[in-house]
């Protein structure tokens, strides 16, 4: 409790210092209005001041640099009380051309009780500055005319080519028509005698030849004085009857040494000729006065920021409070919602839609896993609707799916569609269908599609996490290294996100989720597979499969994997060719499964010579699938893309111990030295595991029962329970979102 209070008070201030500016901000807009084309104005007014005299005065000032402890609030009461006609700024007005900086320019001159000039100079060209010094106050070189005197500002910043300026300005010194001259050149031309630290040429007028060109018109044509600013200094030289002076002491950073010191100049024009007083301050400001100065600057600036930023400010301090709000006071549980009932559903039929991107008759670990969650589900009296791609070699009658036709086939049997789901009949079929929830089976395409439809129609919208995409970059038209790194992981994230759960088939998948940022519900449910088929198996179907295939004596080992680049088979071949030469026991590999590196793969085989250990028999039909699995008497894996490693199971529930490479997926369902070996990516590992069960028939028998014992825990009817209690979870939670109202 004695946290929470300071905290609330310091949300409550945030809060409260938010409102004060976007109320003060309201009042400068309607109190205060833009400006442009200030120097037309200035120029009209003091004109209008100095008609048809031939005296006045005015103040030259350099590097304000947006002061206000000093410009400000000294150097301005000084100058409406020394009674000089107007000021002009040598240079460095602000400190940087920002917007915000050039508005509160503005705001401290309008305390000015004479008209003002500015000199365009570097920092008046800093952060694109140059742009606004133009809109808001003018050209930035420039002349005119007053009483008795022609004042001539120039650009030294390059931003106006100088050959341009220098013809330009030898043309306005021709004519003669004013009696004093006074040129404004931002940067010195010439070193002073006691020159600043801390600065170095670029300081001084570039390039030489601008400066040398100048100093060459000063000299056939009388100018009185030669202003700049640019240097922390005061500095007056005299080059025939020319003075150059700097003064660059109005409000920046100074020395306070002899040189450097705060200080404005005042120059008086009569009949008898021109006196320029120097106009010292003494002040001895201290470094930490210097930093509140700085410090209060910028919250001054911010009355006078543009509005687009200020927005931008309100918002992120209106943010960064809520934020603070919400860490402090905001209660959190982390845990489940443990008072979810599934329990009125769990025996309630269900009606459920469900989206893929890839279905029967295409072989692979999601269509057989959709498949069976369907036979489970439709077994306990719900209902499914499947929406997935056509095919041309799919069943005729399947009441059960509605078959897109594809705008796309990829890979080189074309075995991976991208379904048209921009037909309006789709959402038609799921409306008419009316789903309880619909059940995505990949974060992309019809995927997609199934979570708008789910939020269309207000229902729980449930993710299958089934395949690991960073290890499908080779498919994908993208740099590999960005898809597998960046893309795939943002993709899984924020599509889970959208959804209201997350099913996964092992911890490890759910570890993975939760390190990538997903915060919805995940829940973990091992796919199931049809245990007792294997079981039904006879040993006569199994020895006249053996028969066919051409089998003597030697032990088998199976393999199931499709023949792409992401199952790591290459491995596998390196290692069957070192397992060759490290037991004695004859022994042949069957592959079974096919996909596009087909051909390379057998080329591989050949040049390994190793027709006589490696078969790939290609597609089985899942029918057919558990007497091939009987045939083995070990399995192994070398894939690191699975999350679970369905075939995995399978092969444990036809009695097979298990090799594989530990990956994802791997880790969950294989148990080391209890139903197989997981080694690490290692030839020289894997085959001594290989060739340990090969030759010890006591221990390969042992993990044998093992494996069935493993496999039995994941059957189909539990695999469609599992499912159905997480429906009814989400379901739940669903309802409890909506204020209690029946799902």
């Amino acid at each position: 409790m004695t946290v929470r209070r300071p905290l609330k008070v310091l949300f409550y201030c945030n809060v409260l210092i938010v409102c004060l500016l976007l109320g003060y901000k309201a009042y400068l807009n309607v109190v205060l209005s833009d400006f442009e084309a200030e120097h037309s104005s200035q120029i009209e007014t003091l004109q209008a001041r100095l008609e048809n005299r031939h005296s006045f005065s005015f103040a030259v000032v350099g590097n304000i640099n947006n002061s206000v402890g000093i410009f400000e609030r000294r150097i301005i009461p000084m100058l409406n009380a020394s009674g000089v006609d107007f000021i002009i700024s040598a240079g460095n007005a602000v400190s940087g051309g920002g917007e915000d900086k050039y508005r509160a320019l503005h705001g401290t001159l309008s305390h000015l009780q004479m008209p003002y000039l500015l000199t365009f100079g570097a920092h008046e060209y800093e952060e694109f500055g140059s742009y606004r010094f133009y809109e808001h106050f003018g050209p930035h070189f420039f002349s005119f005319r007053a009483g008795q005197g022609r004042f001539i500002f120039l650009d030294s910043t390059g931003k106006t080519p100088w050959r341009w300026q220098i013809l330009w300005l030898k043309d306005l010194l021709r004519q003669g028509d004013a009696r004093h001259t006074f040129v404004f050149t931002g940067k010195p031309l010439l070193h002073g005698e006691a020159p600043a630290r801390f600065t170095d040429e670029e300081d001084y007028l570039q390039p030489a030849g601008f400066r040398d060109a100048l100093l060459g018109l000063l000299e056939q044509y009388p100018v009185d004085a030669v202003f700049a600013a640019n240097l922390p200094l005061f500095s007056e030289q005299r080059r025939g009857p020319t003075r150059f002076i700097t003064s660059g002491g109005a409000g920046g950073l100074l020395l306070n040494d002899p040189a450097s010191f705060h200080h404005y100049v005042q120059v008086a024009v009569s009949a008898q000729g021109i006196d320029i007083q120097l106009q010292r301050l003494e002040v001895g400001q201290h470094p930490v006065f210097k930093q509140l100065e700085s410090l209060w600057f910028f919250i001054y600036s911010l009355f006078y920021v543009g509005y687009l930023n200020f927005i931008l400010l309100v918002c992120g301090l209106t943010v960064a409070a809520i934020k603070l709000y919400t860490l402090a006071f905001a209660e959190r549980d982390y845990y489940p919602n443990f008072d979810l009932d599934p329990s009125p559903w769990l025996d309630k039929p269900l009606r459920v839609a469900m989206f893929t991107n890839n279905y029967l008759p295409f072989i692979g670990g999601v269509p057989i896993s959709i498949e069976r969650l369907w036979r489970g589900l439709v077994a306990m009296g719900n209902a499914v609707l499947l929406i997935a791609p056509r095919y041309r070699e799919q069943p005729r009658v399947e009441e059960h799916v509605l078959r897109v036709p594809s705008i796309l086939a990829l890979g080189e049997k074309r075995e991976f569609r991208l379904a048209n789901i921009f037909l309006r009949r789709i959402g038609q079929a799921v409306r008419d269908f009316r789903p309880d929830l619909i059940h995505l089976h990949h974060p992309f395409w019809l995927g997609s599609l199934g979570l708008l439809l789910a939020h269309r129609l207000r229902v729980p919208a449930i993710f299958s996490y089934h395949t690991r995409l960073e290890h499908y970059a080779h498919f994908v038209p993208l740099p590999g290294t960005l898809f597998r790194n960046l893309i795939s992981h943002a993709l899984i994230k924020r599509f889970a996100n959208k959804c209201d759960a997350v099913i996964v088939p092992t911890y490890s998948a759910e570890e993975y989720l939760r390190l990538i940022g997903v915060k919805k519900p995940v829940f973990v449910q091992p796919t199931g597979i049809d245990y007792r088929r294997f079981q039904e198996v006879t040993a006569e179907q199994v020895a006249r499969l053996r028969a066919a295939l051409g089998i003597g004596d030697e032990q088998v080992l199976i393999s199931v994997s499709r023949l792409s680049n992401e199952k790591n088979i290459d491995f596998l071949i390196d290692a069957i060719a070192s397992l060759r030469g490290q037991t004695t026991r004859p022994f042949l590999v069957l592959m079974i499964g096919d996909g596009h590196q087909r051909e390379r793969l057998l080329r591989r085989i050949d040049e390994l010579n190793l027709a006589g250990h490696f078969r790939l028999l290609g597609a089985v039909p899942p029918e057919d699938m558990a007497i091939y699995y009987r045939l083995g008497q070990l399995f192994l894996f070398a894939s690191k893309s699975e999350t679970q490693g369905m075939v995995i199971l399978e092969a444990m529930a036809a009695g097979l111990p298990v090799v594989a490479v530990r990956s994802s997926g791997i880790d969950d369902v294989v148990r080391q030295a209890y139903n197989g070996f997981k080694t690490p990516e290692n030839i020289g590992q894997w085959c001594a595991r290989v060739s340990q069960l090969l030759e010890d028939e006591r221990l390969r028998e042992e993990m044998s029962g093992h494996a069935l014992l493993v496999a039995a825990e994941h059957s189909i009817e539990k695999f469609a329970e599992g499912v159905k209690e997480i429906y009814g979870t989400v379901l739940a939670a669903s309802r409890a979102q909506q204020g209690g109202r029946w799902g």
